[in-house]
């Protein structure tokens, strides 16, 4: 006997018509961080946790999700990739293996895409939709625009379905890129070793205002994406539990919320005992969660209890950072994303900040990804040469509050 594959991850959709929420439960072994791996794996399609249980006793886990989002979610696809996150069971328990863990995965194969076409308002935005459709990551991107209205687009990706390397996932990328490029010159994948990725680095300046940490006082709602010191509160207990840390945050809701704080907990090895997350009206979030260090035992250093409570204020009022800044008479607009300890950087970043330019009117004249070392954490930063044209009509705090309410999913 034993836990069936199909039986890990169940994906329930609303009976009720008009209710939009998806019921996801997740039930198989645990692992310090697999609530972080979970939420970045629902991020990446596009959807919105507006609840959450989280329930184990250090061997086993049982999580439930409860999700919206777009309606042409691709649930078997979604239910793979979560099965793929979870642990392996092990034979000693009697339990069969439903996934083979026992052999580190090798890096994915780097590609570069290289196209060339016609310049026009929102091209990078539906080349970014078409990728991410594709389940294709986009790693680093190098975009230059020629005098005479033609770009050059470089975009070093890899494939989640690992299938880049054949003819045919080739041909449909390609094909798929031609429908909304219908005047590309040249289109081209072709696999690429290190030493060219190598090549492709952005450029080391970074403004103060990505830099710098902001003061949390301050009180406007938006300055470089940070939010209002009174929006967050957390609290820790240690009174409440015999063998845990209670955590109790209540916070303004974002997207991917409930992927930042589980970010953090992971990369300070925190194993989460129970958890419960739930979505308030008007937007606000109650977060209760049972914690303890890798070692079994409740946070009682106050030192380790005034880190981590600090990391997660900073996290929520401040999980990207969006400034804009001048470059002679043009304008650079600049998104600051944290990485994961593990190297994994928060998903579709770049889809949203190519959206919220393209609704704003904005073309880009030329845009790179790199990775930059701010402090002692390592960010992914999105730099992106606006196109004025005649001369660019929207304030450059304007486009920094749609840039960061469309990556907060306030519009």
């Amino acid at each position: 006997m034993g836990i069936l594959h199909d039986d890990v991850v169940l994906i329930r959709q609303a009976e009720k018509e008009g209710d939009p929420t998806t019921v996801i439960t997740v039930n198989c072994p645990d692992k310090t961080g697999l609530g972080c791996d979970l939420c970045r794996i629902i991020l990446f399609f596009s959807l919105n946790i507006v609840r959450a249980d989280v329930s184990t006793d250090g061997k086993w886990c049982y999580i439930v999700f409860w999700v919206v989002g777009k309606q042409k979610t691709n649930w078997s696809l979604l239910k793979k990739r979560l099965v793929e996150a979870c642990p392996t069971c092990s034979s000693a328990s009697g339990i069969s293996y439903y996934q083979s863990d026992l052999y580190p995965p090798k890096p994915p194969d780097v590609f570069l895409l290289k196209f060339c076409c016609h310049d026009r308002k929102g091209l990078l935005h539906d080349v970014t939709e078409v990728l991410s459709e594709l389940e294709i990551i986009i790693h680093k991107v190098k975009v230059s625009t020629t005098p005479d209205g033609k770009v050059m687009d470089l975009f070093f990706i890899t494939d989640t379905r690992e299938l880049l390397h054949t003819k045919k996932r080739k041909n449909d990328t390609i094909e798929q890129l031609t429908d909304i490029l219908d005047d590309a010159i040249t289109i081209d994948i072709e696999l690429v070793g290190p030493e060219v990725t190598a090549c492709s680095q952005a450029s080391s300046f970074l403004p103060n205002a990505i830099t710098e940490d902001v003061d949390m006082e301050l009180p406007a709602t938006v300055r470089s994406g940070v939010l209002t010191s009174g929006s967050v509160s957390i609290s820790m207990d240690n009174l409440l539990s015999p063998g845990h840390t209670l955590v109790q945050i209540m916070c303004q809701d974002h997207k991917g919320l409930l992927y930042d704080i589980m970010r953090t907990l992971k990369d300070y090895n925190i194993k989460i005992s129970y958890g419960r997350f739930t979505a308030k009206p008007r937007g606000k979030c109650e977060i209760d969660l049972f914690i303890m260090q890798s070692d079994g035992k409740k946070i009682v250093d106050p030192i380790k209890q005034s880190s981590l409570s600090s990391r997660l204020r900073s996290e929520l009022l401040r999980p990207l950072r969006v400034a804009t800044v001048s470059r002679g008479p043009d304008t650079e607009l600049l998104v600051a994303n944290p990485v994961e300890l593990s190297g994994n950087g928060r998903p579709l970043v770049f889809f949203d900040i190519t959206l919220a330019l393209k609704v704003l009117g904005i073309c880009i004249f030329s845009a790179e990804i790199g990775r930059h070392t701010i402090g002692d954490r390592e960010f992914e930063v999105y730099k992106m040469l606006l196109d004025e044209g005649e001369g660019l009509s929207i304030p450059r705090k304007k486009i920094e509050e749609g840039v960061w309410k469309l990556l907060m999913g306030w519009e």
